[in-house]
């Protein structure tokens, strides 16, 4: 649409312009735009919508369980339809018009959004949260060589909670003791008339040091997630290239080849045609049986989906190596574009792992995203957003390295390279059940996580029945 800013078209026979700096400047440009988009939206859109459900009623709690299985619903749909109608526009039709579909869509997302404005519930933000945690930090820091009595939380402890928080309050937890000691009053401490510090960096109160303890609470689980991400992300690679050297005829007579990027999409259809089925059907058959929201809690949701995915690398590998055996003793198709001979079996034997890709994704990762919305404090529900997509960049870092590390490893061994260009001649089934063993060790750590976590707001019953006993011991005082 705009000769300017791309080069001259490439004339047969000879070498095609390169872009000058103007045009190259331009299209690094709007992937810069793009990256800022999407780093403000997809860590505020789904806390933004998951506000709007009041968590004080049980039909808001409810909504809320509900919205984040039908956020991930509507998120894999689109992106179902961008990989498939949006996909053949650009390679089949135009660029142009390819790209031009989903400008539109967004400015049509924005006219939607911008209307609906005085709709919406709108919480305003109360300071940095990150500062909070900064000031605790300090403050601990300043205090470590004080010593807190057996039960600090009710003898010296600052208990303080500004009158228009947003966070629910939080009572006392026994782990992390040592980020108790900036709650500590001592003399040096001054306060305000309406009861805060004077120096919020010496002393901070039970209700920030909790908020901390929440959040470093949710690491070592957040941590369990990256392993889970490289292995479901092997599906989008190798499960491709395991496409590209099978049969992908719809039938031995047929000469139509069903693209290998296309099989993909069968993880978004089991994802898309489960999440219904659990929200609707399987949620209050659950609830009745265990008697608790949601049927069951999220570590067991995640737990759930780090056993699917272990399962899903075995299956990877078993159909792996079926699929090199045929390629073997049976003659094959031609020859795929990487190089290597195209095998026989046909690519319906993807399936189930790209199946069961779809049952963990939605096991765990919607799990993921409700577990961090609701257990980090509410000033910081867009940073726990924020975890989600950071851990899912780090896990692709760390698959880019885990596959160049295993190239390294492998090149020089007798028998080879497990991941070259033709599949026939390494050992991706090896790769899978590695990636399995691994998935292993990662479910035995989470367990421990889990079995360690405290969710939130288990500890305020605690904190609640000291103080109930504090104030029990002055009334029997008062009466002697």
């Amino acid at each position: 649409l705009a000769p300017v800013l791309h080069p001259p078209k490439c004339v047969p026979g000879q070498p095609c312009s390169k872009p000058t700096a103007a045009q190259f400047t331009f299209l690094i440009s709007s992937f810069i735009f793009l990256v800022i988009g999407a780093g403000g939206i997809r860590p505020c859109n789904l806390t933004f919508g998951a506000d709007q459900f009041n968590p004080k009623t049980e039909s808001g709690r409810k909504g809320t369980n509900s919205f984040f299985n039908w956020y991930y619903f509507t998120y894999t749909f689109a992106v179902m339809v961008s990989v498939t109608g949006i996909v053949y526009v650009q390679s089949d039709v135009s660029w142009a018009i390819g790209l031009g579909i989903p400008a539109f869509l967004m400015f049509l997302s924005c006219a939607v959004f911008f209307w609906g404005t005085t709709m919406y519930v709108i919480v305003k933000p109360q300071g940095s949260p990150l500062t909070s945690v900064a000031q605790v930090l300090v403050a601990a820091s300043r205090k470590r060589t004080l010593k807190s009595t057996e039960n600090p939380h009710v003898d010296e402890l600052f208990n303080y909670l500004p009158v228009k928080s947003l966070n629910s309050k939080l009572g006392h937890t026994t782990q992390f003791k040592c980020l108790d000691k900036a709650a500590i009053v001592t003399g040096r401490d001054e306060f305000n008339p309406e009861g805060s510090p004077k120096q919020p960096w010496r002393l901070c109160s039970v209700q920030q040091v909790e908020e901390v303890k929440c959040v470093v609470r949710i690491i070592p689980v957040w941590s369990t997630a990256i392993l889970f991400h490289i292995a479901i992300m092997q599906q989008q690679t190798y499960g491709v290239f395991q496409a590209l050297q099978s049969d992908r005829r719809l039938s031995t007579s047929g000469t139509f080849r069903v693209p290998a990027a296309t099989y993909i999409i069968f993880t978004m259809l089991a994802l898309t045609l489960w999440i219904p089925v659990y929200d609707r059907i399987i949620v209050p058959y659950l609830e009745k049986v265990t008697g608790k929201e949601g049927g069951i809690t999220m570590l067991q949701r995640m737990g759930i989906g780090l056993i699917l995915g272990i399962f899903c690398m075995i299956v990877s590998g078993l159909v792996e190596e079926y699929r090199k055996h045929i390629a073997a003793t049976k003659p094959g198709l031609g020859i795929a574009p990487k190089g290597g001979t195209i095998s026989s079996m046909s690519a319906m034997w993807l399936v189930p792992q790209l199946v069961l890709t779809g049952l963990a994704e939605g096991f765990n990762y919607i799990a993921q995203v409700e577990f961090f919305y609701k257990q980090f404090p509410e000033g910081m529900r867009s940073v726990a957003q924020a975890c989600f997509f950071a851990g899912n960049a780090l896990a692709s870092y760390l698959s880019g390295f885990l596959v160049s590390l295993v190239h390294h490893i492998t090149t020089g061994s007798k028998r080879g390279d497990w991941l070259p260009d033709d599949l026939n001649e390494g050992k991706l089934d090896y790769f899978y059940f590695m990636l399995a063993g691994l998935g292993v060790l990662n479910l035995g750590y989470f367990l421990v996580c889990a079995r360690w976590y405290t969710y939130k707001g288990d500890g305020e019953r605690v904190g609640e029945m000291e103080m109930n006993a504090k104030e029990s011991k002055k009334n029997v005082h008062l009466v002697v």
